[in-house]
């Protein structure tokens, strides 16, 4: 069987070798020095100023929202975008802290929001955010979209989980919008088992995502942050500030295995985008030369960092013959994503309006993946290139 990913990290045995070692010399695993470098390097390598480390992507979403709210950048009730192509974790707090959400439909070509389905959907209703999903490697005119969205004022948030690594010509995915989410559970192109993270330029958000990913307080803030936040709220005694809580807040504090693997598994990154991209290029050529199925338009994008192959067909109806046959040769497989997530029973009991979603309906319907593991063989992705023939 050729599974959504073979192994828990690139690598695998290097990676497990190293956390022995790691883990036989270690004196404290609760979050701390690993986990700040992690940070550190991964902002670095995204070229975001900030970097801050979760337990999983999860945390990261509802973080991101819960820290806008703090900031009052965001009020309850607010009508918040999302792309209708996405995963539970990116739509549930939208409902968890009352906002009002508006799906985007996603364009079948790009198998995301684009400038055109977001225009389409401001036509009718006005967004304060929105929440994009940049889906499986793969995204929308982010570009155009940012520029959008800041002509009409709306906050732009990435969920660039299924996408990290991924560069248009405009600029990397996760870099266009005030801040990206970013997950490292096992399937993911860098995995620490379970993990997330958050990146931002932002000073003030930042502030605010790490006092809200722990307890309110302010003990991981560096000392000049520390001094304003007690001074603006009078804390004069360092015995006191010790239990001192700012704002609404959770503990989603990862631990350091989770900052140790990151930047094991960031030594690989580059070479594992390699491989990601070659992999699909090599699997496209079968998209292309079948008309049975949809080839995903990519000319924007300037580095592909595939999450999963999409699979597409020209008609619904096909789904089922090459569902079959990858099935047959023992290849995993997947919807996508979640399909069309307004059609979720969790969705549908908690929302108040339906919308048109048809490029979204059709993805769902037509469309399934299979995994991208970057350590796939020559013979494996023969036998994904065979299932894809007409």
């Amino acid at each position: 069987m050729i599974p959504l990913n073979k192994y828990t990290f690139f690598k695998e045995k290097e990676a497990i070798e190293g956390l022995c070692q790691f883990l036989n010399r270690s004196d404290k695993f609760s979050m701390g020095v690993n986990c700040r470098e992690f940070e550190k390097q991964f902002a670095q390598y995204q070229g975001r100023k900030f970097g801050v480390l979760f337990n999983s992507g999860a945390s990261a979403n509802l973080c991101l929202l819960q820290a806008l709210l703090n900031l009052g950048w965001l009020k309850t009730g607010a009508a918040v975008g999302f792309s209708a192509l996405t995963w539970s974790t990116n739509v549930m707090p939208l409902f968890q802290f009352g906002f009002t959400p508006i799906p985007v439909d996603c364009s079948p070509d790009y198998l995301n929001v684009t400038s055109q389905t977001l225009r389409d959907r401001l036509k009718d209703r006005q967004l304060q955010c929105m929440f994009i999903t940049n889906a499986l490697g793969f995204t929308g005119d982010l570009d155009k979209i940012r520029d959008m969205c800041q002509d009409d004022g709306i906050i732009l948030l990435e969920d660039n989980c299924e996408s990290l690594g991924t560069e248009l010509h405009s600029g990397k995915a996760g870099n266009f919008g005030l801040a990206s989410t970013f997950s490292f559970y096992v399937a993911h192109h860098l995995s620490t088992i379970e993990g997330g993270m958050i990146c931002t330029d932002s000073d003030e958000l930042y502030e605010m995502l790490v006092i809200s990913r722990a307890n309110g307080w302010d003990r991981n803030l560096d000392p000049a942050a520390q001094k304003r936040w007690r001074d603006k709220y009078g804390v004069v005694s360092e015995f006191e500030s010790k239990y001192t809580f700012y704002d609404l807040a959770y503990n989603l504090r990862p631990t350091e295995i989770t900052g140790f693997l990151g930047m094991q598994q960031l030594k690989h990154i580059d070479e594992n985008i390699d491989n990601r991209e070659k992999i699909y290029l090599a699997i496209e050529r079968e998209f292309i030369a079948n008309d049975e199925l949809k080839v995903l338009k990519r000319k924007h994008i300037a580095k592909l960092s595939s999450f999963a192959i999409p699979v597409i067909c020209a008609r619904a109806e096909l789904r089922e013959k090459y569902l079959a046959r990858f099935v047959e040769a023992g290849v995993e497989v997947r919807p996508m994503i979640a399909g069309n997530i307004c059609r979720q029973p969790f969705y549908r009991k908690y929302a108040g309006q339906e919308y048109d979603l048809a490029g979204t309906d059709f993805i769902s319907q037509a469309g399934f993946y299979c995994g991208s593991d970057p350590e796939l063989t020559p013979e494996e992705i023969q036998v994904i290139r065979g299932c894809l023939r007409k």
